[in-house]
Order: C-alpha cells, then sequence, then structure tokens
C-alpha cells in the first residue's frame, strides 16, 4: 500500500484552505443577528444588556463547539488526515459494532444540511437588495421576483458541477480573504460608537441573557445563536484536502474577522435600539443595515457571491459524503464522475440533481430566509452530536485514554444537547422539513446496511481449491463453446480459498461457461483514503487467480483499470499464459505501440456480474424481506453498479440468481389429474 503524503504547508495551501474550508461558516453574519433580533420580537424589544449577553453567547459558542471541539480535538482523531463523520466511523467501527448508528444519523443530518444551507443563503443574499432603495423600487415587497431570482442562480450553480471547480476553486481563496476582510472591516466604525460591546468576550454575560427577564425566549434563544457555528464540520471534513497545519494557520484569522463583524452588528443595533424608522422594516438584518449606503452594494454582491461559495462547497462535500457512504456499504453504488484531474474531486450526477431538487422545492416551501431559519440548525446539531459520541469512542478506544473520553462526552455532549434541545422549539415552524429530509436519507442507509446484513448472513462460500478439477475440465472440453478467455467475477468474500456457491453455480450449473482463465475479483476496502495493492492465488494452476484488491475508501473502484496491469503484470511474469489472437485489425508494429497502454498477448475478456433476486419462497422474516425488496428497488433506482466499476463499455454479461437457497415448503400438496 502506497503511503499517504502529507499534505505540504504553504501559503498557497492556507489561501486554499480558507477558500474552500470556511464557505459556510464564513455566511452565518449574515443571518446570526437577524434571527436573534427577531426571535426576541424585533429591534424595539432589545437593550443594551440582551444585545452584550447574545453577542457573549455568540463567541464563546464559536470557541467551544469550533475551536475547542472541531480545531483543537476533532482534527487530532484524524484517519491518515483524513476527516469527517464516514472517516471517523471507518477508524472505530471494529470497536463497538452499534457506532454504525451514530454514523448513519449523523451522514444523514449532514446531507439534509446540505440541501438547506444553498437554499438559506442564496435567498438571504438576493434579499439584502431590498436595503439598496433602488433596488427596492425594482423588487418591493414581492417576494416571487426574489424566489425567481434565487431559482435561477441554483440552477446555474447546480448546473456547473458537472464541469468540475477547479477554476473556479482557484478564485475561492482570493476572493473569500477579501470576504473575511470585508467582515472585520466593513463595520469596524460601529464598534468604536459603542465600545461596550467588548464586554461580551466575558462569559458570565453569556449564562446572565439565558435567564435574563429582557430575553423573551429563555433558552430558546440558543436556536439562533447556534447558527454561528454551523460549518464547524466542514473544518473536520475537508481537513484532508489542505492539511490540518493550514486550518490552524488561517483558523484564527477566520475567527477575529467573525467576531468583528458580530461585534459590530450587536453595536449597531445598541445604537438603533430608539431608531423610529426601523420599526417597520420586516426582517431587519443588521449585517446589511449597518454599512454605509456608499458601500453597501458592495457588500450585497460579496455577501452573494459568498452564499454561493458557501453552497459550492455544500454541495461538492455531499459528494464526497455520499462517495465516502458508498465505500462503506452504507449506500447503493451509483454513477461517479470525475471531471479534473484534481484528487478526491467528484460529481455523481443523481446525488445534484436530488439535491437540486430539493433545495429548489424548500425555497419554494419556505419562499423567505426567515422562515428557512427556523429549518436551519436543527439537523446539524444532530450531526454534532453524533460526532460527539463517535470521537468519545475514539478517545476510548483509539487513544486509550478512559478518563478524558468521559470528560469530553460529559462537557460537549451536554452543550450539545443543550443546543438540539434549543433548536427543538424549531420543529413545528419548519424545522420539521429538516428532519423529514434526515429521516428519509437515514432509512435508505438503513435499508441498505440490513438488505447487505442479511445477504451476508445467507451467503454460502466454498473451498475453491476443491473445484479446481471440474473447472479444469470445464477449460479443456473441446465441446463446449468458449464463452471468452478470460471470465472475471467479482466476489465479496476476501478469504484466499473461499468462494460464493453462487459464482461456481454460474460457471458449472447455469449455463456451463467455458474459458482459458477464471479470474475471481475482491475489493477490500481498508481504513486508509488512499492507496491501491493487490495479491494474487493461483492454487498451482495457470487458469485459475484469485484477486485480491486492498483500496482505499476514498480511491475510485475502477475494476477495468485495475485488471488491465494484473492482466499485463502476470503476462510479464509468466503465470498468465499467453493468449495470441488468431483474428485482429493490428499490425505487429501496433501491437508493439500498444504494448505499454494495453495486453497485446491477451484475449478476449468478459466480466460477470450476479445480481441476486428476493423470489416470493424465500423462507425469510417479514423484516428481512422487508429490507431485502427495499435494498432492490433503492438499487434499480441507484442505477446499473457495473458503471460504477468502469464496466459499461466492456464485454458484460449480468446473471440473476435466487437470493435464498432455503424455501418454504408447499403448505398443501397438488394433485396429479389423468
Amino acid at each position: 500500500m502506497a503511503k499517504l503524503k502529507k499534505t505540504p504547508v504553504s501559503a498557497a495551501m492556507i489561501l486554499v484552505a480558507i477558500g474552500v474550508v470556511y464557505g459556510d461558516i464564513a455566511t452565518s453574519p449574515m443571518y446570526v443577528m437577524k434571527s436573534i433580533v427577531s426571535g426576541n420580537g424585533g429591534i424595539a424589544n432589545v437593550d443594551k444588556d440582551f444585545i452584550i449577553g447574545a453577542l457573549s453567547l455568540v463567541i464563546w459558542t464559536v470557541t467551544l463547539l469550533t475551536t475547542v471541539k472541531h480545531v483543537l480535538i476533532a482534527m487530532k482523531a484524524d484517519n491518515h488526515g483524513e476527516g469527517g463523520i464516514f472517516a471517523l466511523y471507518s477508524v472505530v467501527r471494529k470497536c463497538v459494532k452499534w457506532l454504525i448508528l451514530p454514523a448513519m444519523i449523523g451522514g444523514a443530518a449532514l446531507l439534509a444540511d446540505s440541501m438547506l444551507t444553498p437554499a438559506v443563503t442564496v435567498t438571504t443574499a438576493v434579499e439584502g437588495l431590498r436595503s439598496i432603495p433602488a433596488m427596492y423600487a425594482l423588487l418591493g415587497d414581492d417576494q416571487f421576483l426574489v424566489v425567481a431570482i434565487v431559482i435561477i442562480i441554483l440552477a446555474l450553480l447546480f448546473f456547473a458541477q458537472r464541469a468540475g471547480t477547479s477554476i473556479i476553486g482557484r478564485a475561492f481563496g482570493p476572493f473569500m480573504i477579501a470576504w473575511f476582510l470585508f467582515l472585520a472591516l466593513g463595520g469596524i466604525t460601529n464598534i468604536f460608537g459603542c465600545p461596550d460591546v467588548f464586554r461580551a468576550i466575558n462569559p458570565m454575560y453569556a449564562i446572565q441573557v439565558l435567564f435574563s427577564p429582557n430575553n423573551k425566549v429563555g433558552f430558546m434563544i440558543l436556536g439562533s445563536v447556534f447558527l454561528a457555528t454551523t460549518g464547524a464540520e466542514a473544518l473536520y471534513s475537508d481537513m484532508g484536502h489542505v492539511g490540518k497545519k493550514s486550518i490552524y494557520i488561517s483558523w484564527p484569522f477566520v475567527k477575529i474577522c467573525l467576531i468583528m463583524n458580530y461585534l459590530a452588528q450587536g453595536a449597531w443595533i445598541i445604537q438603533n435600539t430608539g431608531n423610529q424608522a426601523l420599526l417597520g422594516i420586516d426582517d431587519l438584518n443588521p449585517f446589511y443595515l449597518m454599512l454605509d449606503p456608499s458601500v453597501r452594494i458592495l457588500g450585497i454582491a460579496l455577501a452573494a457571491m459568498a452564499a454561493i461559495i458557501a453552497s459550492q462547497a455544500l454541495i461538492t462535500g455531499s459528494f464526497s459524503i455520499v462517495s465516502e457512504a458508498i465505500r462503506l456499504d452504507l449506500l447503493p453504488h451509483m454513477k461517479t464522475y470525475y471531471p479534473s484531474q484534481t484528487r478526491g474531486q467528484i460529481y455523481i450526477p443523481l446525488v445534484n440533481n436530488v439535491l437540486w431538487i430539493g433545495t429548489t422545492a424548500l425555497v419554494l416551501f419556505f419562499q423567505t430566509s426567515a422562515k428557512m431559519e427556523t429549518a436551519y440548525g436543527l439537523a446539524i446539531t444532530v450531526t454534532l452530536l453524533m460526532v460527539t459520541i463517535l470521537l468519545t469512542a475514539f478517545i476510548y478506544f483509539i487513544w486509550n485514554k478512559k478518563v478524558l473520553s468521559v470528560i469530553f462526552c460529559l462537557i460537549f455532549g451536554a452543550i450539545e444537547i443543550v443546543f438540539f434541545l434549543s433548536c427543538i422549539g424549531k420543529f413545528f415552524h419548519g424545522g420539521y422539513v429538516a428532519v423529514l429530509i434526515a429521516i428519509l436519507i437515514f432509512l435508505v442507509m438503513i435499508i441498505w446496511y440490513k438488505g447487505t446484513e442479511v445477504e451476508h448472513m445467507q451467503t454460502m462460500n466454498l473451498k475453491l481449491s476443491d473445484y479446481i478439477p471440474k473447472l479444469k475440465a470445464l477449460q479443456q472440453d473441446k465441446h463446449l463453446p468458449k464463452v471468452a478467455s478470460n471470465i472475471v467475477f467479482l466476489t465479496r468474500t476476501n478469504r484466499r480459498n473461499s468462494i460464493e456457491r453462487d459464482i461456481l453455480y454460474s460457471i458449472l450449473d447455469k449455463k456451463a461457461k467455458r474459458a482459458n482463465a477464471y479470474w475471481f475479483v475482491n475489493f477490500s476496502v481498508t481504513s486508509k483514503p488512499y492507496g491501491v495493492a493487490y495479491r494474487v492465488e493461483n492454487f498451482g494452476t495457470d487458469f485459475i487467480f484469485r484477486i485480491s484488491i486492498r483500496i482505499g475508501w476514498k480511491e475510485d473502484q475502477r475494476l477495468n483499470v485495475f485488471m488491465t496491469q494484473i492482466f499485463n503484470d502476470l503476462l510479464t511474469s509468466g503465470e498468465l499464459p499467453p493468449q495470441v489472437q488468431i483474428h485482429t485489425i493490428l499490425s505487429e508494429e501496433q501491437k508493439k505501440k500498444l504494448k505499454k497502454i494495453r495486453p497485446v498477448n491477451l484475449g478476449s475478456v468478459n466480466y460477470c456480474m450476479i445480481r441476486k433476486t428476493l423470489i416470493p419462497e424465500s423462507d425469510l422474516s417479514a423484516l428481512d424481506k422487508w429490507a431485502v425488496s427495499w435494498k432492490y428497488r433503492i438499487r434499480a433506482f441507484a442505477g446499473n453498479p457495473a458503471r460504477w466499476y468502469g464496466l459499461e463499455n466492456s464485454s458484460l454479461l449480468i446473471e440473476y440468481v435466487p437470493l435464498f437457497i432455503n424455501a418454504k415448503p408447499n403448505a398443501k400438496p397438488i394433485k396429479r389429474i389423468e
């Protein structure tokens, strides 16, 4: 297995980190203080103490959940440099079996958030146009025009995914630096207009505001405060692309800029609590209104671009999440494209289309960003809780620090449960939408996992060495037509001398398949994200080859590419006899030129995929039958798995075999009629 190279630290990589990692958290200032003020009854119902307390809650939420938990702790719990909930699960999955549940729940909630984030950020940015008099004259209070503009932007955004993001990505870093500097400097004059806001650094004000009579929603204020830390998971998930040190170096700059903007918004609100002109403004947003009118249009343009970048990061991140879930056998294989030479950059059309439809539906359903904010945050609190569970297991089992794991679980579990309970209040005001999306995705995962588990329980494996004489007799039987020079089967078992009964049944019983060589290939996904290696067992023959391919969980499982190299290697070593094709359009000179690209002393290759089917007579419990039948429905919806393995352009044979050998006996015998 190739050793994973560490991501080098450089100014360029830090620039990439700022452009890629912080897209989601960078847009939080656009709606956090707006949500807090609106939730308390508007600007007429807040005072200095309330605002300072709310700012303190924001500052310490970002500090504890983002800086301490994700940057200082979670990023040390990496999987060979990779982060994220599925990377973490792949490390601890052998410790406790039930950890699959928090991994699936957290992953489902994260994918639900991937639909909500583009909807709320783009809508918030477009609504900001109303703070410009000329644009307000055009848009007025008609939300239909805003929704139409948002849908057009989202359509263009999702359409652009198929081309890859390498070119766009190069511009992300410089733009995001400009955005963060704008956040820090845009409202700095407001801070000096009310320097008391710096008292918010004291955490006592955060505690006091929770019990203050001026706080009309009590602990439910945390539902709005929590929005300040959405995007913290991206720090951990995108660690493998930019490296830990790049995040360690860039995060202080990002955090300072964010806090400066929050303080500026708080100062502006305190200075304008008695401003009668502001009382009639619906969805008052201090982020835009605190800006001087001369720079407001620039702020809105930058905010719109930042919203698009945040959405872009969530969309491409969802491709990675789904890809990782597929590697762990939690989701069905889907057609995947690799639009650029950048390692890890992928495009999954089905996921892109589902996200596009889902995000557009959310915009049409909620209409305004204020209503979307009621759904936003609930899903991500679930993800953070699940990450805490997995991190606790990591600290306990992998680091072997039992006391530290208990302390970590108690502190962050308690904090996140409080945030979760505060967000529960959003459930009937739109939060149920996020919950329903997450439950739907979780059901797909649990069905796929349970269905696969049932398949594995019913699989019968046989000793391959016991069938060598029968395979040799079939190979030498001149009475049968040759199906192909090489037949390649995919096998689930990774034991050297083991093969599924279904495969041998396909070769010997269902329709005898005569060939020069029989290949049985197994993919074994390792806990490392990258690297591919293979092992060969030929059982002392030159016509039976058991290939075990060990592949990183982030690698592309392109069977045809791997087999081309393996054919070449074994032809070169002499383990596979040359298979000269008598009839070919290639000249000897052309064969020599092609030798370095693909095998030329190789005959035809057929790939055979065994597909299980559920028959009505299967002796199964109702739950198992339900899981397997729904798994096959999901499989049909997800597309042809042959494309996943890169076999769509190869000679491919798909055979269907019953899933179970045991069947229910006939309840009543039937009679023969003369």
